[in-house]
């Protein structure tokens, strides 16, 4: 077991209350030996230091059990020990508009210190309870789902069995999450329903899948979307169950982009190649888009040193596929395959074209830890938004995209269906040397 004194400075732990935070470890971990301060794991930014800070900062003002502050509004739902998960709000310990400390449609540009301290700023009470019980009368979910469909940041009260506790994992893969603790008692003082939400809310008739396309179409942040869906809010009574958090995030993606897709089905397809770059935080988005049918790829090449590729000693390429009629099976990459198809079907929705869409992403090793999917939405978002290259065939739209990207094309060829299809379908292998 390690201590807050084994991975930041002196100075910091003496500026701030740094008694409520635990440190942990499944293994021996190189951040014991390095503390922030030698860069053994190859990062410009220690993540863990990065962690500690926000942490020990956020630790100040929890001072007993009781915090009173302005929900977002935001609320959590676990999946460990599901049927049965740990759900309950997220309040931070400070009063006024905090809005943006749930709002991640409006983040990029942040700082990420300043993103860490959003996810750190946020206390989690937690009751465990019966994903089925939302069917029931319950006074407690009945003050989430009310927190849940407020407009605006809600002042609140929270009680805690114990002084809330926060914990640092010593490894990149655990996303900063606030101290958190068992409720005694929550009350809100005071919300602004969305109409909207509320509407849908009370109409137990509805599928939950058309309710989530309604607030979507009226213009509804997709993260509110899955707020409120992860609480059970919508849907016809009999079916309504709580949603863990993580699963919420992919089904309200996956439900959107589902529904464009159908749509860009009726367009005409694109006529020329187009290929987009975004560059933030030391990762590289690139998108090819090819004058044919929808079809859609993901793939994320993950250099040495970052957190889904510790031990490896080359650049680790993975993703995933559909063909026009889609796919059965959830991805193997994960829940960015449906935040980057939504941004994805978004943009040619947009456009009123449909096309095969090959989409990258590249994580260099000063890309210090994993920030979530929203990530990986609002970046793909912005990649449309760029001015696209256009080019007239297909060996112009590869040099392009061999360009543009910073790992060897043939690489990506390796895994990539869309690329292997057109490279060894139309013949055009003698292109690439050895040195691409």
């Amino acid at each position: 077991m390690s201590t807050l004194h084994d991975i930041v400075s002196e100075e910091i732990i003496n500026e701030f209350n740094a008694s409520s935070i635990s440190i942990k470890s499944k293994f021996s971990s190189i951040c014991i030996y390095c503390r922030g301060g030698r860069k053994l794991c190859g990062k410009a930014v220690c993540p863990i230091t990065l962690k500690a800070i926000s942490m020990v900062k956020v630790s100040k003002p929890i001072s007993s059990n009781y915090v009173s502050g302005s929900s977002p509004p935001s609320v959590f739902v676990g999946r460990y020990g599901y049927p049965k998960v740990a759900v309950g709000p997220m309040v931070p310990p400070i009063l006024g508009d905090t809005v943006i400390m749930d709002l991640p449609e409006k983040w990029i540009g942040t700082p990420l210190e300043q993103i860490i301290d959003y996810r750190y700023s946020l206390l989690r009470g937690k009751v465990d309870i019966k994903v089925t019980e939302v069917r029931t009368v319950n006074r407690f979910l009945d003050t989430l789902h009310e927190l849940a469909m407020s407009s605006r940041p809600a002042d609140s009260e929270v009680e805690f069995t114990k002084r809330p506790i926060g914990t640092i994992y010593l490894d990149d893969h655990s996303q900063p999450f606030g101290p958190s603790a068992p409720i005694k008692s929550f009350r809100l003082q005071s919300t602004h329903s969305d109409r909207s939400i509320e509407k849908l809310y009370y109409d137990t008739d509805l599928l939950a899948q058309e309710a989530v396309l309604e607030l979507y179409r009226s213009g509804v942040e997709v993260s509110r979307i899955q707020r409120a869906f992860s609480v059970g809010m919508f849907g016809l009574k009999k079916n309504r169950r709580l949603v863990p958090t993580r699963w919420s995030i992919t089904a309200v993606d996956s439900i959107i982009s589902s529904e464009i897709i159908k749509r860009i089905k009726d367009y005409d397809t694109i006529d020329k190649f187009l290929l987009y770059r975004h560059t933030y935080m030391n990762n590289i988005f690139v998108a090819l888009l090819l004058p044919e049918k929808w079809s859609y790829e993901w793939m994320e090449a993950w250099f040495p040193g970052t957190f889904w590729n510790q031990n490896l000693s080359e650049v680790d390429v993975g993703g995933d596929y559909e063909s026009y009629g889609g796919r059965k099976t959830y991805p193997s990459i994960g829940g960015c395959y449906f935040s980057a198809r939504l941004a994805t079907a978004e943009a040619l929705n947009k456009i009123r074209r449909q096309a095969t869409a090959l989409v990258l992403r590249e994580i260099h090793p000063e890309f210090p830890l994993p920030l979530g999917v929203w990530f990986v939405r609002e970046n793909i978002r912005r990649l449309f938004q760029q001015r696209p290259s256009t080019f007239e065939d297909l060996e112009q739209a590869f040099r392009g995209l061999s360009e543009a990207l910073t790992v060897p094309l043939r690489k990506w060829i390796q895994k990539s269906e869309i690329l292997k299809n057109h490279v060894f379908q139309r013949r055009l292998s003698n292109y690439f040397g050895s040195g691409d």
